[in-house]
């Protein structure tokens, strides 16, 4: 079998080739450049623009499957529109490169803030409201949009299926990610303060095998929302702790203090880019945090989610032996 992996060498991309490739497939690596987390592995990388449909059809001639994790994260909005248009746009461009192409199946990696997690009430289910309303962060409204889209090419003969992970945490985090930059900071004892709020961590190995389980076995047309464990900002703290050695931060910040700096961070994170200051919308994920039902997943997609104790140990290990890890922690 041939799987094509768009953004293939991104946090998430390193996991999923990684699994396909143990599972015995050949794997076409569709990206804009070829980062290292495709070091040493064993692929065909195609240079690939979403957002440049001529680049798309030929990279995906001879797919049995596309997966499409190419996505943007956004906690400071969108001010010059380009989260849309990958996240909507990009989606539209690879699901009809996709169809072209005459693969068997796309497997669409979107994510749990294609819902509304403020109106979610108790939990999230696939049935929930989507984010649609006007004054939700922009990078929620652009991955329901991209579901909405890539429905657009379903209707036209392609047979898809969508992923939603929660917070995506792992190993082969070679940028860092935001959260890689959180728990860095946690493990080397630069984090000043905690926030007492949180939200649901999964590994991204276990999303890279719900991914692979969805092309094998998901419905037609179907969501499946892929959590891991909800665990609060100070819980992973005490975790890292346990598995570092390094103190927790005994500080907490007020929630209405937080949302009093929330602006400051807003204009901090778009100037430098730190990882470490809450914006509006980062908050707005972190408040807005209900329990995420994974039953469909489990019972249709033989999904389970590791221990996330056994996730932040790897991550450990996996920034200690890669050299990531400075004098802070032991």
């Amino acid at each position: 079998m041939t799987a094509v992996v768009t953004g293939a060498s991104g946090f998430l991309g390193g996991a999923v080739v990684r699994h396909l490739l143990e599972s015995g497939q050949e794997v076409r690596a569709v990206d804009i450049r070829k980062g290292p987390t495709l070091d040493g592995l064993d692929v065909d990388y195609v240079h690939g623009d979403v957002l440049d449909p001529s680049t798309l059809e030929a990279s995906f001639s001879g797919a049995d499957v596309v997966y499409h994790l190419v996505g943007l994260i956004s906690i400071t909005g969108d001010p010059h529109g380009k989260v849309r248009r990958l996240n909507v746009e990009g989606v539209r461009n690879v699901a009809r490169a996709a169809l072209h192409s005459g693969a068997s199946r796309m497997v669409h990696c979107s994510s749990v803030h294609a819902y509304d997690l403020a109106a979610a009430g108790d939990g999230v289910t696939e049935h929930s409201p989507r984010s649609t309303a006007p004054g939700l962060p922009p990078y929620d409204r652009s991955k329901a949009a991209g579901e909405a889209a890539l429905r657009e090419v379903v209707d036209e003969g392609l047979d898809a299926v969508i992923v939603n992970p929660t917070g995506i945490i792992g190993p082969y985090d070679h940028e860092p990610s935001r959260m890689g930059h959180v728990l860095l900071a946690l493990f080397e004892g630069r984090l000043p303060a905690l926030l007492d709020a949180g939200f649901d961590w999964v590994d991204s190995r276990d999303v890279a095998r719900g991914l692979a389980a969805a092309a094998q076995d998901g419905r037609h047309g179907q969501n499946y929302l892929l959590p891991g464990h909800h665990r609060t900002i100070p819980e992973l703290a005490r975790i890292t702790e346990n598995v570092s050695g390094t103190p927790a931060p005994k500080r907490m910040v007020p929630l209405g203090l937080a949302k009093t700096l929330a602006p400051l961070g807003d204009l901090i994170v778009r100037r430098t880019g730190s990882p470490l200051w809450y914006t509006r919308e980062s908050l707005h994920a972190l408040i807005n945090s209900p329990e995420v039902a994974g039953e469909k997943a489990s019972s249709q997609l033989g999904y389970e989610p590791r221990p996330i104790e056994e996730t932040i140990e790897d991550i450990y290990e996996w920034f200690a032996s890669n050299g990531q890890l400075g004098a802070g922690a032991r």
